[in-house]
């Protein structure tokens, strides 16, 4: 994401979460592109349904406040990272 960041500077942060395709074929039986885009949506889900993400009307992912959706990614084994980068 490029853009500025909360002291109105320039910034740019990219945020990632790597998994391994033997590992999700193992465990899962699904490529890891399948994985991560399920997991993406029912973390999602779970988070709505637990009341910890709340709103009313159309919302888009970026309406909601990340870190419970990050750490559900990790709690469910899907590393992720966030890197700074010069804008």
């Amino acid at each position: 994401m490029r853009g500025l960041g909360k002291d109105g500077q320039p910034r740019s942060t990219y945020l990632y979460h790597l998994v391994d395709n033997e590992t999700t074929m193992r465990e899962y039986a699904s490529q890891a592109v399948v994985w991560q885009t399920a997991i993406n949506l029912s973390s999602r889900s779970s988070l709505l349904d637990r009341g910890e993400w709340k709103g009313s009307g159309v919302l888009g992912p970026e309406a909601f406040p990340p870190a419970p959706f990050l750490k559900l990614l990790a709690e469910y084994g899907s590393a992720h990272g966030v890197l700074e980068l010069t804008p």
